[in-house]
């Protein structure tokens, strides 16, 4: 009888042991699979009541994942608070809560950096837009210059030209860094337009002007004509000034026609979002047959023959939502053009194309390091446990299953940036004035006042 008991217990003890090796594996499968939602679930409630027409309803869920009660209240800006905080900004604007957003704008600028996109830094890159998706969230450049361009709107529509000169100046700032470190690029030409009006209706002539001439850089402009000439009263500063303005006479000044200035600007539709990608292995390396090293090759190939690794996990860009024409503007009844001012969607895939390349090889690499390290648990498991078949079976593919979910590719982005921007300048009589705006299958509205020689700003954003 006591043998009997001695023998059970030995079993017993036997069968705790191969659950105490096994209860690492399982809790790290447990958490792997926590980890498989990437931030792009942390904003999918937001944008789905975006896509049907229900801001509220999209603050209200940026709200709970902040862990706030009210957009009146800032989260802590820990994590990925301060990306989701340039969405609620966003979103505020969309409903014309100009102060709350600029509020929430300029809190989030401060808490993140710049992506370093320079050809030295593929590493970091790699690092930030792959599977580090735990660190801080560092910006490309076009969002770092849309916080301070879109925040100027929240200004200009509030009439308050001293918070649009700090915007202007901040992104001066960080224009002149682009210029030294990446050679330029588009997206300044907007932002460069709402910073010479706010130093012209600031009375800073000479100020506006250079910032009109770097936006000519960008992009025609046309509505800036009949400023411009006023503006100069026929002298221009330089030759894009000139080639503009060429061949008529200077606008008399608004208040010696009664006549006042009206700016609109309309963002519309969304970037497309970042979402998570599953690239087979071999593809994989084909795309990055020319940077990776022949060890990392070699390496990565034994691994997908022995069946370890077949996929690579990477974030990619979803499709876009459609065609995004023109928006629609009528002023007191009346059709009034409007222009293209931003192509927001084509700058980030651009700035997408070019970094593509580093993420998917950073993403080889990560996937190599991690199954090795794979390797290394389970033959160390495999080495301590009695009977190795079964058990070490179940330990490999717990390992690998851990790994390929703890392998959640960074989707972090701004999510609510339009994906293109209108603009509409106009003059107008003295008095009051109905604006209506036709974008993505919403109509706008606004009643504005303007004294003569006065000026109203109106941004409109439809983030569907």
């Amino acid at each position: 009888m006591r043998g009997r008991h001695a023998g059970h217990r030995g079993r017993g003890r036997a069968v705790l042991l191969r659950l105490a090796r096994l209860a690492p594996l399982a809790l790290l499968l447990g958490l792997g699979q926590a980890a498989c939602a990437g931030h792009e679930d942390r904003v999918r409630t937001a944008l789905a009541a975006l896509d049907r027409g229900a801001p509220a309803a999209a603050v209200a869920a940026l709200n709970e994942q902040m862990e706030v009660e009210t957009a009146a209240e800032l989260p802590s800006l820990q994590g990925d608070n301060a990306l989701l905080l340039l969405d609620r900004g966003n979103i505020l604007l969309s409903m014309d809560r100009y102060k709350l957003s600029a509020r929430d704008l300029g809190m989030a600028d401060k808490s993140i950096d710049l992506l370093d996109m320079s050809r030295g830094a593929a590493d970091e890159l790699g690092k930030y837009l792959f599977s580090d998706d735990a660190g801080p969230y560092r910006a490309p450049a076009y969002e770092k210059l849309l916080i301070n361009t879109i925040n100027m709107m929240n200004y200009l529509a509030q009439r308050d030209l001293s918070g649009a000169r700090v915007e202007a100046r901040r992104l001066a700032v960080m224009q002149r860094y682009l210029r030294d470190h990446e050679g330029g690029t588009a997206l300044v030409g907007l932002g460069s337009y709402l910073a010479g009006l706010a130093f012209e209706k600031s009375g800073q002539p000479d100020e506006a002007l250079l910032y009109y001439d770097d936006a000519l850089r960008h992009g025609p402009y046309p509505s800036l004509r009949d400023p411009l000439r006023a503006l100069t009263r026929g002298e221009p500063r330089s030759p894009r000034i000139a080639a503009l303005i060429e061949g008529a006479e200077p606008s008399p000044p608004l208040a010696e026609a009664g006549e006042a200035e009206l700016v609109v600007v309309v963002g519309f539709g969304r970037v497309p979002q970042k979402v998570p990608q599953r690239l087979p292995i071999g593809l994989a390396l084909t795309l990055v047959a020319d940077d990776i090293s022949p060890a990392d090759r070699a390496r990565a190939s034994e691994l997908a023959a022995k069946g370890l690794v077949t996929w690579v996990n990477y974030p990619t860009l979803a499709r876009g939502k459609g065609g995004h024409s023109i928006p629609a503007l009528m002023l007191d009844g009346r059709s009034q053009p409007m222009e293209e001012a931003l192509d927001v969607e084509a700058q980030v895939r651009s700035a997408w194309k070019k970094s593509e390349g580093t993420i998917i090889l950073s993403a080889i690499t990560r996937t190599v390091a991690r199954i090795a390290a794979g390797e290394a648990v389970q033959g160390a498991t495999e080495a301590a446990a009695e009977d190795s078949g079964p058990l070490g079976l179940l330990v490999g593919l717990l390992t690998s299953a851990t790994l390929t979910a703890l392998d959640t590719p960074d989707t972090r982005g701004w999510s609510t940036l339009p994906a293109r921007v209108a603009i509409a300048r106009t003059r107008v009589r003295a008095g009051t004035h109905d604006v209506v705006v036709s974008a993505r299958g919403e109509v706008r509205r606004a009643r504005v006042s303007v004294a003569a020689g006065g000026w109203a700003f109106v941004p409109v954003m439809v983030l569907r």
